[in-house]
C-alpha cells in the first residue's frame, strides 16, 4: 500500500530529485538572504537584517539573540510568551524606510 506524502520525494527519479534539491537551495537563498539589509536599532543598537517586501510585509532576522540584545525581549526572558516584535525596532525600520535606507520591494 502506498503512503500519502505532502509532496512527492521522486525516489524513483534521481534526476528530478536533484533538480528539486537544487531549486530548494535557490529558494532558501531568495527568501532568507536576498534583499536583507543590515540595520541597528536606534534605541538599543541590536543588529538585525531587514527586508520590506511590501508596505505591509517586513522580514526581520536577528543576528544576535534578541533576549540578550534587546531590552524589550530581555524583560520577558523566562516569562510567558514573547512579543511579536519590538516597538523600538519597528520605529527604527519605519525611519529607515522613510529615509530610503531600506527599500520597499513593491
Amino acid at each position: 500500500m502506498a503512503t500519502w506524502a505532502k509532496a512527492p520525494d521522486f525516489a524513483d527519479r534521481p534526476e528530478r530529485r536533484a533538480q528539486v534539491r537544487a531549486q530548494t537551495v535557490v529558494d532558501k537563498r531568495r527568501y532568507l538572504e536576498e534583499g536583507m539589509a543590515p540595520l541597528a536599532c536606534q534605541t538599543c543598537g541590536a543588529k538585525v537584517l531587514v527586508r520590506k517586501s511590501s508596505s505591509q510585509q517586513t522580514s526581520v532576522q536577528w543576528t544576535v539573540n534578541p533576549a540578550e540584545a534587546c531590552p524589550v525581549f530581555k524583560d520577558l526572558r523566562g516569562g510567558p510568551g514573547r512579543p511579536e516584535g519590538c516597538p523600538n525596532l519597528g520605529r527604527t525600520i519605519e525611519h529607515a524606510v522613510d529615509e530610503g535606507i531600506i527599500a520597499v520591494d513593491e
